[in-house]
């Protein structure tokens, strides 16, 4: 038997050797195969659903690692409960903000002054009087912010500069801060309402010009920032009773997809709620540290922006926001959102960034910028393919061989030095291309989180898992999905149709949201103290229709 088979199997070094190398090639690739960063089970059932659901609703979903059990996190940390709260007392580390190299015992000690300068120079009353910031994302938002809300009077903001003349006329604040190259538009915004024989107060950053000052009627107190400032040092720190967690420090208004003018009363709780949901956007193997250096697209104005620059004041980390953010301008000017604004942070002095907060837009304009770039190296080929095949299995990294050899240089020559140091990119305030979202883990090799944010959320709404690389995309479908409800939001779809629900389709309708990180809404045409109704339970309409996929995942529809 043995002559049998040597006279058909002939075999010399080359023929051992040979089969030694294709055995070797077998093992590495399957124990150097990448492995997933998150097992394949947990995103499969991102969502704890309710077990019953009410005629023309969908069941109540929660996130899966909140559980229907648990409870929902209300402050990112046991000892914080209101706003001053998020000024670590035993953190003295300097950061940058904006264009400011600061510390927390600095920034408490610039927004007592503030605070006790605008209540003896301004005759604002505690728990009495609100402002209107009309300021562009910038330190001196943070101080008025946390000085208003340190003596309980609450703040007016805008998610867009043409509420302006509204809110003025329909709730005329006690007092506005401002920069000084809008206080001739907001003098005439008051003159023409009628309102120049009210008595106003108006603080500005900077040095008015000779010609605004001389339009300034006699009822109309000017001062500068830098007097109250200087004012507050002088004297004896005014201490205020401290807030409740319940109590509201803001209103931001907004328009809604319908035109009407409403506003989100946010609390300390809403906020510090928010703070708490920003922070779990990165699993704790990626968490936020003083090492951090965040950029956010998204303006204060808006609770979700307030909730992203606090969670940096909260960690210590350096802060800037990109020109986009800025709603306020001297003359008539519209940021484009694109490459050129996804790299505005230069202008400010700040480490380079390492968790950038971006608009659809940006990543809509950056991706193909970086591909090509890629492209003209001759080995984009294989890169691609290699990166599309780690992708598929879960794994994604920036140290690959194919991102030294391609995507480096790539994302070098579009975002300069700032490419490498990014390590999360977080996505929200409108729609993400599904076709794009692939391409971009690709392209930037860091997880990429999309996002779901609403007015009238302090926080994201809904958040995808930071690590889930799965391709959901399907034939017909435009938009990549939003992910689960963030950790301490429920929400649940109303107009749905039982009988195709009933019949395991996916649910479909208009998308309600509740929990501690959603604000009390009302109109602009009553006041802005609004008392819930028993029977809402909580619940806040967002006014979009979405739906929810078999595995727990929101898709907001167009």
């Amino acid at each position: 038997m043995a002559s049998l088979v040597s006279q058909y199997l002939v075999t010399d070094d080359t023929t051992i050797l040979l089969g030694l190398i294709a055995a070797t090639v077998f093992l590495l690739n399957n124990l150097y195969k990448p492995q997933p960063l998150v097992h394949p089970i947990l995103l499969g059932r991102q969502s704890d659903v309710a077990r019953v659901r009410n005629p023309g609703e969908s069941a109540v979903y929660r996130n899966y690692g909140t559980g229907l059990m648990g409870r929902f996190p209300l402050r990112p940390a046991k000892d914080v409960h209101i706003l001053a709260d998020m000024l670590k007392p035993d953190s003295d580390a300097s950061r940058t903000l904006w264009s400011t190299k600061i510390n927390n015992p600095q920034l408490q000690d610039r927004i007592a002054a503030f605070g006790t300068g605008l209540l003896r120079l301004a005759g604002l009353e505690v728990g009495d009087s609100n402002v209107l910031l009309l300021l562009n994302d910038s330190i001196e938002f943070i101080i008025a912010d946390m000085a208003l809300a340190s003596h309980s009077i609450p703040s007016f903001t805008l998610a867009a500069s043409n509420l302006v003349a509204s809110v003025l006329e329909s709730h005329p604040p006690s007092a506005i801060i401002t920069h000084a190259s809008m206080l001739t538009q907001i003098l005439e915004l008051i003159y023409d309402a009628g309102e120049g024989s009210r008595n106003h107060t108006i603080v500005v950053v900077g040095e008015p010009s000779p010609q605004a000052m001389a339009s300034v009627a006699s009822k109309v107190n000017v001062l500068k920032w830098s007097d109250v400032e200087r004012e507050g040092i002088k004297v004896e720190k005014i201490m205020s009773p401290v807030p409740k967690p319940t109590d509201v420090f803001t209103v931001s208004f907004f328009s809604s997809e319908s035109g009407q003018i409403q506003g989100t009363q946010i609390t300390h709780e809403n906020i510090t709620a928010g703070v708490a949901a920003v922070r779990a956007l990165l699993p704790l193997s990626h968490a936020f540290s003083q090492l951090d250096t965040i950029v956010s697209a998204h303006s204060m104005g808006t609770p979700y922006g307030r909730a992203i620059a606090y969670t940096a004041i909260y960690e210590g980390t350096s802060f800037a926001s990109l020109e986009s953010s800025k709603l306020f301008h001297a003359n008539e000017y519209t940021p484009q959102i694109n490459v050129a604004d996804a790299l505005s942070f230069k202008a400010y002095p700040i480490p380079s960034p390492t968790v950038a907060f971006l608009k659809p837009e940006h990543v809509h304009t950056l991706v193909p910028a970086i591909w090509k770039e890629a492209r003209k190296s001759f080995l984009f080929p294989f890169a691609w393919r290699h990166k599309l095949a780690a992708i598929t299995e879960g794994f994604l990294s920036k140290e690959s061989l194919w991102d030294r050899l391609v995507f480096d240089s790539a994302r070098s020559k579009v975002s300069g030095d700032g490419a490498a140091t990014l390590r999360a990119i977080i996505v929200s305030e409108g729609p993400l291309a599904a076709d794009t979202v692939t391409r971009a883990r690709m392209a930037f090799s860091v997880p990429l989180v999309n996002c779901f944010s609403h007015p009238v959320v302090a926080g994201p709404v809904l958040a995808a898992h930071a690590l889930d690389l799965q391709d959901l995309s399907m034939e017909g479908v435009t938009v990549a999905h939003t992910g689960p409800p963030s950790i301490n939001v429920e929400a649940k779809l109303v107009g749905v149709v039982d009988e195709e629900v009933e019949n395991g389709g996916d649910p479909v309708g208009v998308l309600m949201v509740r929990g501690p990180s959603v604000g009390r809404l009302a109109s602009m045409e009553t006041s802005y103290v609004s008392v819930p109704s028993a029977e809402d339970e909580g619940w806040i309409g967002t006014g979009l229709r979405a739906t929810v996929l078999p595995n727990g995942a929101f898709r907001i529809l167009q």
